[in-house]
């Protein structure tokens, strides 16, 4: 069902980006306007992992500089049965955790070092079996494409604008009218992108605990997990993402202080409700294990702090 309504979400981003186009210039400016939006998703496609990485100032590691880190995502991503994905870290005091890239083959997840320093080994790999459900669902690329479609009606909004509506005009609309249509453009044609980019989130979000929780083997992990990171982004800044707002719904949580007005204009459901999502799942799961034969993945102790001691390693030293 996640999978429809992401498909009904996305196809009406589309109409109403196709919609505005056809506004500023009829069926020649639909067509240009998709053609546009079409190069910068392509663009995108390509180096949307780079660039929201470099935002954040992402430092990538390996089994060299950070073993039991890189060694427990592989562990995870084969229980997944992905490819392992490239590792990075982030200078960051707020638990926080993001996955990027436009298919599983050139995937990353990229990790706080406030994550390491506040998550047990339980609930880290918690919070790192959400980012590759992620990776798996192929949403990656999905909010990608969404967010560039949602910058391109709000570029084609003041694109309009400056223009004065023309094509209305051109059609006998009226001076004032076509005003008052271009102004309801303007303003509406972006809130209502945003909104919908918004509910495929909220969608994606759902759908990647519910596999998380299965990959994992112990809902109750994540459950945890988003307890704790809930808290910390209210009482910890993210400056990267206070730098970068339209970067914030990749993130497990909201990175962002100061979301006070978090139901309809949250990128994220209530972490209430995910909490109590997971919560049933154990319970369906009947307490939910790793499985006969199967253990816990190894605890990551490449953190400065925390719960697995003080350890020189890659980024943390």
């Amino acid at each position: 069902m996640s999978y429809l309504r992401t498909a009904i979400l996305l196809a009406g981003l589309t109409a109403l980006f196709m919609g505005v186009g056809f506004l500023i210039g009829g069926q020649s400016g639909a067509l240009i306007a998709f053609a546009v939006a079409a190069a910068m998703n392509l663009f995108t496609y390509w180096n949307s992992d780079r660039m929201v990485l470099s935002m954040h100032g992402a430092q990538e590691v390996d089994a060299a500089t950070a073993p039991e880190l890189v060694g427990l995502v592989r562990d995870l991503a084969a229980r997944a049965g992905l490819p392992t994905p490239r590792v990075y870290v982030m200078d960051n005091p707020q638990p926080n955790a993001f996955a990027t890239g436009r298919n599983p083959q050139h995937a990353a997840v990229a990790v706080t070092t406030g994550l390491m320093q506040h998550m047990s080994r339980q609930e880290l790999a918690g919070v790192l079996a959400h980012e590759l459900a992620h990776i798996k669902n192929h949403d990656t690329l999905i909010m990608t494409i969404t967010a560039t479609i949602a910058g391109a009606i709000s570029m084609l909004g003041q694109f309009g604008m400056f223009f004065g509506g023309g094509h209305r005009d051109n059609n006998g609309g009226g001076g004032g009218l076509g005003l008052i249509a271009t102004l309801a453009m303007v303003i509406l044609a972006p809130i209502a992108a945003m909104l919908v980019q918004m509910a495929i989130s909220r969608t994606r979000e759902y759908a990647a605990d519910d596999m998380g929780a299965r990959i994992a083997g112990r809902p109750e992990w994540l459950a945890s997990a988003l307890s704790k990171l809930d808290a910390a982004a209210h009482a910890i800044e993210n400056d990267s993402a206070e730098r970068n707002p339209a970067t914030a719904h990749l993130f497990i949580v909201n990175p962002l202080s100061g979301h006070g007005m978090d139901n309809l204009f949250s990128t994220h459901p209530s972490t209430e409700n995910r909490i109590a999502a997971l919560q049933q799942l154990a319970r369906e799961m009947g307490g939910g294990d790793f499985g006969a034969g199967r253990t816990a993945p190894r605890a990551p102790t490449g953190a400065p702090s925390g719960p697995w001691g003080r350890r020189a390693a890659g980024p943390w030293g």
